[in-house]
Parts: C-alpha cells; sequence; structure tokens
C-alpha cells in the first residue's frame, strides 16, 4: 500500500512536469527535455510542480568568494536570468558579459555550489549515520541479546556482506576491508532506493560519484597488493620472457578496467532505470489518448518494481567485485613447477 502511494504521488510528479512543456514549448511536448530534467544534476531541487528548494550557489572567482541562493537565477516565471555578473545555462555557472550571456571558458572561476546531488548525498549520509548509529546504540546497551527492531532488519544483511562476501572472496585478511564493503554497500542501496522517491536525485546515476567509489576501490586494490599480487602482473607464471612486453601492459590495464566497469555498470543500469519509466510515462502525452495510459502505467509499475530489486542488486554487485579484487590482491599463491611441486614443496 505505501509503495502503491509512493508510485502514485511519482505518477502525478511526473505529469505536472510533462503538462508544463508543451504550454512552454508551443505545444510541442518534447520528452527528451522532461527526461533530462529529471535525471540531470542541478542547483535548485524540484519536489514537484512548484515545489523548489533552492540551493546555495558557492563561487570562486579569482580568489574572491561569492555565495548566494541559487533562486537569484530565476525570475518570476521560471526563466534563467544573470544575478551578479553569472548566468546559470544548462546546469552550470559562468561570467555573464554585459548582455547577461555566458562567457564560456572564463579562467579563475570554480564553482563549489550545493547541487541537487550533493545535496541529496548530504542526506543520505545523515541518515546512514542516524540509523547505525541507533543500532550501534542498540549493541551497546543490550549486549548478547537477541535484536529487536530496526537493529533485527539490518543484521542478517551486516552479517551476509560479512560471510558470504567478506570472508568468501577475501579470506582471513577480510576484517580490515568489513568497513569500507558495509560503507559502500549501504551507500549505494539507500542512495539507489532515494532516488526512486518521488523528487528524488539521480545521484548513483551521476558518473561522477561512480567514478569516485570505483577509484576508492581501485587505490585500496593497489595499496593491498602483495608481492605475490604484483609478481602476477610483471612477471606472470608460465609466460615466456619474450612475452613479458606485451602481457605487462594487458595486465596493467587489468588493473584500471576492473573498477572502470564498476563505476559504468552502477551508472548505466541506474540512470537507464530511470530513463525507461519517465520514457513509458511520456507515451501518454505524445500520444495525448488515454487509451495509452493504462498500457503505459502497467508498463511502469512494473518497471518501477523491477528498480527496487535493481537497486539492491546493484549495491551488491559492486560490493561483491570490490571484494573479489581485494581479495586477489591479498591471495597467497603457490606457483607449481614442471614438475607439480608448488613453492613450498607440497
Amino acid at each position: 500500500m505505501k509503495k502503491l502511494f509512493v508510485f502514485l504521488l511519482c505518477l502525478f510528479t511526473i505529469s505536472a512536469h510533462a503538462n508544463e512543456a508543451p504550454a512552454e514549448e508551443g505545444g510541442v511536448f518534447k520528452p527528451g527535455d522532461m527526461i533530462t530534467h529529471h535525471i540531470a544534476d542541478g542547483h535548485k531541487w524540484e519536489f514537484a510542480h512548484g515545489v523548489n528548494l533552492y540551493l546555495p550557489v558557492i563561487l570562486v572567482d579569482n580568489g574572491q568568494l561569492n555565495i548566494f541562493s541559487s533562486s537569484n537565477f530565476f525570475d518570476a516565471h521560471g526563466e534563467e536570468v544573470a544575478h551578479k555578473g553569472y548566468v546559470l545555462e544548462h546546469g552550470h555557472v559562468y561570467k555573464a558579459n554585459a548582455e547577461g550571456e555566458p562567457i564560456e571558458g572564463h579562467a579563475g572561476l570554480y564553482d563549489l555550489s550545493i547541487t541537487k546531488n550533493v545535496a541529496s548525498m548530504f542526506l543520505s549520509v545523515a541518515l546512514l549515520l542516524g540509523v547505525f548509529l541507533v543500532i550501534a546504540g542498540r549493541y551497546k546497551s543490550n549486549p548478547g541479546k537477541a535484536p529487536s527492531g530496526i537493529q533485527s532488519f539490518f543484521e542478517p544483511i551486516i552479517i551476509f556482506i560479512r560471510d558470504d562476501i567478506a570472508k568468501a572472496n577475501i579470506g582471513p585478511k577480510y576484517e580490515r576491508y568489513m568497513p569500507f564493503l558495509l560503507t559502500i554497500f549501504f551507500f549505494i542501496w539507500f542512495n539507489n532506493m532515494l532516488g526512486l522517491m518521488p523528487g528524488g536525485a539521480n545521484l548513483t546515476g551521476n558518473i561522477a560519484v561512480t567514478l569516485v567509489l570505483a577509484v576508492m576501490t581501485l587505490l585500496i586494490t593497489v595499496f593491498s597488493g602483495n608481492k605475490s599480487y604484483w609478481g602476477h602482473i610483471f612477471a606472470t607464471p608460465g609466460v615466456p620472457v619474450w612475452l613479458a612486453p606485451i602481457m605487462i601492459p594487458v595486465e596493467l590495464i587489468g588493473i584500471i578496467t576492473k573498477p572502470f566497469s564498476l563505476m559504468v555498470r552502477l551508472f548505466a543500469n541506474i540512470t537507464a532505470g530511470h530513463i525507461i519509466i519517465l520514457s513509458l510515462f511520456s507515451l501518454i502525452f505524445i500520444f495525448e489518448s488515454l487509451a495509452v495510459a493504462p498500457l503505459s502505467v502497467a508498463f511502469a509499475t512494473f518497471m518501477n518494481f523491477l528498480e527496487l530489486f535493481v537497486a539492491l542488486l546493484q549495491a551488491y554487485i559492486f560490493t561483491l567485485l570490490s571484494a573479489m579484487y581485494f581479495g586477489g590482491a591479498v591471495e597467497e599463491h603457490d606457483h607449481v613447477d614442471d614438475m607439480g611441486h608448488g613453492d613450498g614443496g607440497h
């Protein structure tokens, strides 16, 4: 029932934006503009039509700090206007000329604004801290007792990550990686779920965010690599020496492509899900017929429920693959010689 209520709110929100487009574009509905508006980052957070949260704009212009509300970039009709010599164009802040047009490539201007995705990230971090501080408090106040309430919901998930992901793929040294694996799993899962809420931000569908998560996995893997790990890269066992000039670059590229796949997989799956749902709703306004509505809403409802599963699945896959990369970096290998004997004489 709660999910149905959320879905109806989402339908109302999208319909409001879709109905707004023809008036602004001379009666022509542009689904691409509507979809881009919903999945892109921005300097204001629009929860529903007419319900906006204007976020702070923080600019460093040649060493001078300028802070003001993003509401100054919009007039009473919602049109973008210049303010204090700056203008907002396609989600980016530029220096403005005398006519209020953007000057691209202006050196010395740095945009440190709190955008919709940044605000959503702060919200998810606060939510994560709140949830797990409560859970930690329960463990301290009731040591050795059966979990209850929110603690009983999250404990099986934490144990699953520990036993079936960390221990199974990293081995005896799993404990040092547990804080990262737990953080990355719940951070991705929470933000995937928040992105499905009406007016939610598409944080995990932002490639800059998935890039940072992937780079963190890459750095931990590289700095965790032991002698055996680097030996397999620069002196692959069983490979002739004359192949080293080929194999070493291939192995080094492999180190980069693994986190690259993490970045693209999470970004593409989350963004694609949002685009598909919004595209299905757009069919109602493209055909301008209520006859299309039942089929469109039915498919969109199915996709919405499927996205709930994808939200959890993508968090699991990112965590699992990260654990596998860590396990490969810390694993001790026994090389077998031509007589079938290992390094340890087995």
